[in-house]
C-alpha cells in the first residue's frame, strides 16, 4: 500500500500496537491519527487529564521515529475519511473495540471505506484475547470466570509486535495541536503516556511475587496501579500478560478477569445500564440523602469513607476497597448499583464500560457473580484486610488520633471520646 491511516483510540502507545506495526511494515507511508470526539469528552476531568498527557507521550514517541501524531476535532468517522481522502491514503486501520459506540463506530467507519473504495481493517490489541476468539461448546461467551479462566489460559496468544523503526508521514500534512488541557475539578492523578506506564509496569514487576499474599493489604497498597494505562491503552495487555510470567499465576488471573468482562460486554452490549441476569431481582431503593453520604465518603462507616475518599482524592481506588464500597451501597443500603457505576465513571481514571459494569453488576447480584446474594460486611472486612487501621486513618483525618483497630468501629468508643471526633454516626442511626 502506499498510504495507511491509524486511528488510535483506546491504544495510545507505540510498543505492540498491530495496526501501527502492520502498517508500518507493509506501506510507503503512515498517518496516525486521534480525534477529539465531543460525545466522549468531558465526562471526567481527571481522565480528560490524563488522555491529554497521553497523546503528548504518543506524539512525542512517534515524532522519534520520524512521524507524528496527526490531531483532529469532530466525529471520528468522518474526520478519518476526510484524512484519507486528503493524503489519497489507500488504507484504514484500528483496533477492535468492544461497546455498543465503538462497534458502532467500526461499522460506520467500514461502510465509508467501502463506499470510498478505501481499505479497512479492524486488529486486536484492547485484549490478551480477542473477545470471540475463546467460546463455551455451544454457547457465543463465557458466564462464568473460572471456565473461561481455564481457557483462556490454554489458548494459543498471539506475537507481540515490535514498535516500528520509523513512521514516514506524506509530505505536507497538517497535524495540529494538542488543545489546552480541560477545565473541570481533577484530583491527583498518575502521570498519563505510555513511558510512564512502562516505567510504572518495570517498577512493579520487581514485586510480583508478593502479590498474591498482599494484593489484598489495603495499607500495604501492593498492586500494580497500572490500570489506568491499561485502560487508555498505553499498556498493551498481552504484553503485561507475557513480562508477568506465570498463567496460573495471581496476577495474570486478574488480567484475565478484565478480558472476562471485555468478552462478555461484547456479547452483551447493555452492560453497563440492564442487569445481566435476566432472573435478578432488582428491588432498589432511592434514598438521594445515603446516596450523597457515600459519595462524600460520610457514612459514618470508616472503611467504606476511606475508600470513597481515596477515589476523590486520587482518581482511583484499591480493589478490595472498591468491593466494599460497591457491596455497601447495593447490599447494605439497598441503591441502584447504576449510581455506583456512573459515580466511579466519574472519577476513575481506569473507568471503562466492561470492567466497571462487569464489576458493579457482580457485586450487585445482577452479574456473573456464581452466588449472587454474598454480602461483603465492612466492618469485617476492614478488620480483615486493614487491622491495624492504616489505610482508614490514611484517608479520614478526623479519625488520624484513634489508635489501633478501634478506628473502625468509632461508635464502641467512650461517649466523651467520640464527642471531640469530627465523625458523622453510621447512617443506621441517623
Amino acid at each position: 500500500m502506499r498510504t495507511v491511516v491509524v486511528l488510535f483510540t483506546r491504544d495510545l502507545r507505540i510498543h505492540d500496537h498491530p495496526a501501527l506495526a502492520t502498517a508500518a511494515a507493509t506501506a510507503a507511508h503512515v498517518v496516525p491519527l486521534f480525534v477529539f470526539d465531543p460525545r466522549l469528552g468531558g465526562r471526567s476531568a481527571n481522565r480528560d487529564r490524563f488522555l491529554h498527557a497521553s497523546l503528548a507521550d504518543l506524539r512525542a514517541a512517534l515524532r522519534g521515529r520520524g512521524g507524528d501524531l496527526v490531531l483532529r476535532g469532530g466525529d471520528p468517522v468522518t474526520e478519518t475519511i476526510r484524512l484519507a481522502r486528503e493524503v489519497d491514503a489507500d488504507g484504514v486501520a484500528v483496533s477492535a473495540d468492544v461497546s455498543h459506540y465503538a462497534r458502532r463506530r467500526e461499522r460506520r467507519l467500514r461502510a465509508e471505506c467501502e463506499r470510498h473504495r478505501i481499505a479497512y481493517r479492524a486488529f486486536p490489541g484492547l485484549t490478551v484475547v480477542d473477545p470471540a476468539a475463546v467460546t463455551p461448546t455451544g454457547g457465543d461467551h463465557y458466564k462464568v470466570f473460572t471456565p473461561y479462566f481455564r481457557a483462556w489460559s490454554a489458548a494459543t496468544w498471539r506475537t507481540e509486535f515490535a514498535p516500528p523503526d520509523q513512521i514516514r508521514l506524506p509530505v505536507g500534512i497538517r497535524v495540529g495541536r494538542l488543545p489546552a488541557l480541560p477545565a473541570g475539578e481533577s484530583p491527583q492523578s498518575a502521570a498519563g503516556g505510555e513511558t510512564a506506564g512502562r516505567q510504572r509496569l518495570r517498577q512493579w514487576l520487581t514485586t510480583i511475587d508478593s502479590y498474591g499474599d498482599r494484593h489484598d493489604d489495603l495499607a500495604g497498597d501492593a498492586t500494580a496501579r497500572i490500570s489506568p494505562y491499561l485502560r487508555f491503552g498505553c499498556l498493551s495487555p498481552l504484553s503485561v500478560a507475557v513480562a508477568a510470567g506465570d498463567r496460573d499465576g495471581p496476577f495474570v488471573r486478574q488480567v484475565c478477569w478484565r478480558d472476562f468482562y471485555y468478552q462478555v460486554a461484547y456479547a452483551f452490549p447493555d452492560l453497563a445500564t440492564t442487569a445481566y441476569r435476566a432472573s435478578a431481582k432488582e428491588e432498589w431503593r432511592y434514598d438521594d440523602t445515603a446516596l450523597d453520604a457515600w459519595r462524600a465518603g460520610h457514612t459514618g462507616l470508616p472503611i467504606v469513607d476511606a475508600g470513597m475518599r481515596q477515589l476523590r482524592a486520587e482518581g482511583w481506588m484499591h480493589n478490595r476497597a472498591r468491593l466494599i464500597t460497591a457491596g455497601y451501597l447495593t447490599k447494605e443500603l439497598g441503591l441502584d448499583w447504576r449510581a455506583g457505576l456512573d459515580w466511579f465513571a466519574r472519577w476513575l481514571l481506569d473507568g471503562d464500560l466492561p470492567n466497571n459494569a462487569g464489576n458493579w453488576q457482580w457485586v450487585a447480584g445482577t452479574g456473573n457473580d456464581t452466588k449472587p446474594y454474598r454480602r461483603f460486611n465492612p466492618v469485617r472486612q476492614a478488620h480483615r484486610f486493614d487491622p491495624t487501621g492504616d489505610y482508614v486513618r490514611r484517608y479520614l483525618p478526623e479519625l488520624a488520633g484513634v489508635a489501633g483497630k478501634a478506628v473502625h468501629e468509632p461508635w464502641t468508643l467512650p461517649e466523651a471520646t467520640r464527642r471531640g471526633l469530627d465523625y458523622p454516626p453510621p447512617l443506621s442511626e441517623r
